[in-house]
């Protein structure tokens, strides 16, 4: 089976030029929303290079964010050195075992645009709902974000699906391989990034695995945990959910 956490690493450098020109920014205000309703601590899984970590810091929230990639991590520090006043910590850990104390425990985990789908197999899944479940604290809130349309992604070999600029001297080209395995509802993604420099040439390849399951599958395995389901969206404005939803949010209590 292949590891959700795998490509990663390799994606750090390429990772804030593709969703700019992809999600941008659209989620966003929306977690900075949610995270400045609550009076407590503020955890998001799957920080990255901060794409929704300083948005979020900067209106104000009491917040930590944790990921296993130190590369990303790294970018996040970065940019977090030029934030002065929030009330922030940066955690390399794994999501499955989150390194916190129980007490007094969050307010809010957020887990953003769709880390749990990292999560390849099931055991990896039950074990981070029951690791969140454990560092909330009572009637804390647990908010999920899923991307629903990967299952329905058509398979294709060595596309061209972005191409810009990178940086001042840089020129990047992503060209992207998209595969299925239906039965235990994974899909692949391989890309390769051209960098071109002057005539230099250079061609980076790495493999990010997600699985997606229903919302349905998704909401019996938070209730499972200990989990009871406030609301399930359709957008990032409260509205309502279904089947054909560009988003799929749940919003979960700690029971």
């Amino acid at each position: 089976m292949v590891d959700g956490a795998d490509g990663w690493d390799e994606y750090a450098p390429f990772y804030d030029w593709e969703n700019a020109r992809t999600v941008a920014r659209r989620d966003v205000p929306f977690w900075q929303r949610l995270a400045s309703a609550q009076s407590g601590r503020v955890l998001e899984l799957g920080c990255g290079t901060g794409r929704v970590f300083i948005p979020v810091a900067r209106s104000g929230a009491d917040l930590t964010g944790i990921d296993r990639s130190e590369p990303m991590l790294r970018r996040a520090g970065q940019r977090l050195r030029r934030l002065r006043g929030a009330s922030t910590r940066l955690v390399r850990g794994d999501i499955r075992a989150l390194p916190f104390r129980r007490r007094p425990g969050f307010a809010l985990v957020m887990a953003p645009y769709g880390i749990l789908q990292s999560l390849t197999r099931d055991r990896d899944l039950r074990q981070t709902l029951d690791s969140v479940h454990g560092v909330l604290r009572p009637r804390g809130l647990f908010v999920i974000d899923l991307v629903p349309d990967l299952p329905r992604w058509s398979e294709y070999r060595g596309r061209t699906s972005l191409a810009g600029r990178h940086g001042r001297a840089a020129h990047l080209t992503l060209i992207e391989s998209v595969r299925q395995d239906r039965k235990r509802r994974l899909t692949i993604f391989d890309q390769e990034y051209i960098e071109r420099r002057g005539r230099s040439r250079r061609s980076h390849r790495f493999s990010l695995t997600f699985r997606t399951l229903t919302v349905r599958q998704m909401t019996r395995r938070l209730e499972q945990a200990g989990f009871r389901i406030q609301a399930v969206l359709g957008d990032y404005e409260g509205g309502p959910w279904d089947e054909r939803a560009d988003v799929w949010v749940i919003v979960a209590a700690r029971a």
